[in-house]
């Protein structure tokens, strides 16, 4: 019998993406400090990631528990979510026309064997140049304070996105390619942890 998938995090959207692909996880919010001090947006993904699957793994036996954590990095600088509409404005001014790299990083433990594994996954994102009209009416949505580097390709910015090169599912919060590759590598096959319904159930 294939383990329980738990995923260690409160985002909707990664939650929407394993879904769609025919997982049914369940949810454990891990709580753990985010501060990474000087740490490179590729590496402070990583440990986060680590956080909040090392958190949640305890409470979660026989299981395969993910943590993953996104950021956007553009020329360097860290782009997390935005703490204001202020910021999140400020963000898209400076996105507006650039180019930046989305990092995700994943930690799956299996709290059966104790076997962790830790990936990151990168794709790059190239934006459009919205009017200031269009980014303060997508801010005064609100979407965009809670998502990394103020934006998603899946909601109201996908518009302002003019493309992307890599993974489009790591842009959402999780590779699923690279999920699959790292239940490989614990000697399971992706297939195994797929929902036990027809697809016109699922």
């Amino acid at each position: 019998m294939a383990p329980q998938l738990v995923l260690a995090s409160a985002s909707t959207a990664r939650r929407r993406v394993l879904r769609a692909a025919g997982f049914d996880p369940q949810v454990a919010v891990s709580g753990v400090r985010e501060d990474v001090g000087t740490m490179t947006t590729a590496r402070a993904v990583v440990v986060l990631a680590e956080r909040k699957a090392s958190a949640v793994a305890p409470g979660f036996p026989e299981s395969l528990v993910l943590g993953c954590d996104s950021m956007l990095d553009l020329d360097g600088v860290a782009l997390g979510k935005p703490a204001s509409a202020e910021e999140a404005v400020d963000m898209w001014r400076r996105l507006s026309g650039s180019h930046a790299r989305l990092h995700t990083g994943h930690c799956l433990i299996d709290t059966r064997s104790g076997v962790r594994l830790s990936r990151l996954a990168t794709t790059l994102v190239r934006f459009g140049e919205p009017s200031r009209a269009e980014v303060d009416a997508y801010v005064a949505s609100g979407e965009p304070l809670a998502l990394a580097g103020a934006f998603s390709i899946d909601g109201l910015a996908a518009p302002f996105v003019e493309g992307i090169e890599g993974d489009p599912t790591n842009v959402l919060g999780l590779s699923l390619p690279l999920f699959r590759r790292m239940l490989n590598e614990l000697g399971l096959s992706i297939t195994e942890l797929w929902r036990h319904t027809d697809a016109a159930g699922a």
